[in-house]
């Protein structure tokens, strides 16, 4: 793909913040919308985001930040979200639909659009009427703090298109990121949102003490649970093993950069779940995806006893000690 493509970045958090950095070492034109005023004229004056990833300094001979989304979308061929999912419905409640025709358009969200109950490539073909092949996602296993570092990370990148695959992970391979593609859309995307629930269920299990040795085996479950849900929504041939799947869901669970882990530990520890949230002052996509996944298995009839134990402390105000007692049980 030429350089010559103009991409948007939609969002102003620490992964669109990280998206923006990474993809600004390969392109010459790149617009960035952020709703935050104030932040949007701090990077304007001192080229950084006061609010996430601080180290990282723009370039902005190549970079138009702005507050006005139909100005930033207008003139790209490529779009790419990177807005919490709890928020992408009043984004876009009044934005014109004809101007994302005849674009291709990424989510870089990893959540589920509470709303529908539907995760971000189907609200995109929905809403905005683009074919499944025009829609992508960019996923990990890859944490924007270490982006900021530039330490070696790996985004995969995939599209129903693998053309279109292919074009869009040139555009982020740079010396710290390898990039790799995938045809499978929709699973990568359901594991993607699955990996944050049971990342919260890792936080939990280590605020309330629980070893090594029964993370292990929560992990392992875990991958279980995924490979069971997405074979079922999208029943394509696929190996779980390989790292859009396995190594996002690794990461997500044991690193410290993982807002939904420190999320889950914190309520291990006792916090409520508004104090969680308030102390931490970031999305936890977790937190909205499990009461949403809660439906999509049992539409799907899949057992998912992590998921269930999840959803019993978040939102049924379950003890965690008696809930993680009761999965420890079911795990093999």
């Amino acid at each position: 793909m030429s350089e010559n493509k103009k991409i948007a970045v939609i969002g102003g958090g620490s992964w669109a913040t990280a998206l923006v950095k990474i993809l600004s070492n390969n392109i010459s034109s790149l617009n960035w919308y952020m709703r935050n005023e104030t932040a949007v004229d701090h990077i304007l004056k001192f080229r950084h985001n006061p609010n996430y990833l601080q180290s990282v300094e723009f370039d902005l001979t190549k970079i138009n930040v702005s507050t006005n989304l139909i100005e930033t979308i207008r003139p790209v061929d490529i779009i790419i979200i990177a807005t919490p999912s709890a928020f992408l419905v009043k984004l876009f409640e009044d934005f014109p639909v004809e101007l994302f025709k005849d674009k291709v358009v990424f989510s870089a969200v990893k959540g589920i659009i509470p709303e529908h109950h539907a995760i971000p490539a189907r609200f995109i073909h929905k809403t905005f009427d683009i074919p499944y092949d025009r829609i992508g996602i960019v996923c990990g296993p890859c944490h924007a703090e270490e982006v900021a570092l530039e330490r070696l990370s790996y985004l995969t990148i995939a599209c129903q298109d693998e053309d279109i695959a292919e074009e869009v992970a040139e555009l982020f391979a740079c010396r710290y990121i390898k990039t790799t593609t995938s045809d499978d859309l929709i699973g990568t995307e359901i594991s993607a949102v699955l990996k944050n629930v049971y990342s919260i269920a890792s936080g939990i299990c280590s605020g309330l003490g629980y070893g090594d040795n029964f993370q292990a085996v929560l992990i392992s479950n875990a991958i279980q649970e995924i490979e069971n849900l997405i074979d079922e929504m999208s029943p394509v041939h696929r190996d779980v093993k390989s790292s859009a799947y396995l190594g996002d869901l690794l990461v997500t669970a044991y690193s410290k950069f993982s807002r939904n882990r420190t999320f889950g530990y914190m309520v291990g520890k006792g916090y409520s779940v508004k104090t969680a949230q308030l102390e931490m002052d970031m999305i936890a996509e977790g937190y909205f995806a499990t009461k949403s996944l809660m439906e999509i298995k049992k539409k799907f009839q899949v057992e998912m006893p992590i998921v269930e134990a999840v959803y019993n402390i978040v939102y049924e105000k379950i003890s965690p000690v008696i809930e993680m007692r009761i999965l420890s049980d079911r795990l093999s």
